[in-house]
């Protein structure tokens, strides 16, 4: 018999920007880095739903090969399962408004202990 892993669910809000020049140190990816990475267990099936509250957006990480529109009055989704820890980057692939082709996306992965620490530090979880 397969043993089932168990199900948790999260459901994580917040908003993260991309890093303005002025602010960016030494070693940091410019037009790549946000404020606030969004961070993910690693070896975990996550369902992610997408959409936009103005106008169409491509969230698109070309490393994980995962590009999905983001439609206004439409929900999207996808599940990834991303297998090695680490930091992956993408932007928005669409011009779609002033700045918007400088929508960074920046994914930190790490492993379910750190997970759940990162949960319980910061309470993200809505």
């Amino acid at each position: 018999m397969t043993k089932m892993k168990p199900v948790v669910h999260y459901s994580i809000a917040f908003d993260s920007v991309m890093i303005s020049t002025e602010d960016l140190i030494l070693g940091t990816k410019r037009l790549l880095e946000t404020t606030r990475p969004v961070v993910l267990p690693v070896s975990v099936p996550i369902k992610t739903l997408i959409t936009s509250a103005d106008v169409l957006h491509s969230w698109a990480i070309p490393s994980l090969g995962i590009k999905i529109d983001a439609v206004p009055g439409r929900i999207n989704q996808f599940v990834m399962e991303i297998k090695h820890p680490g930091f992956y980057f993408g932007q928005c692939s669409e011009l779609c408004g002033s700045m918007h082709s400088f929508m960074p996306i920046t994914l930190h992965v790490v492993y379910q202990d750190d997970f759940s620490n990162w949960v319980k530090k910061t309470g993200q979880i809505v």
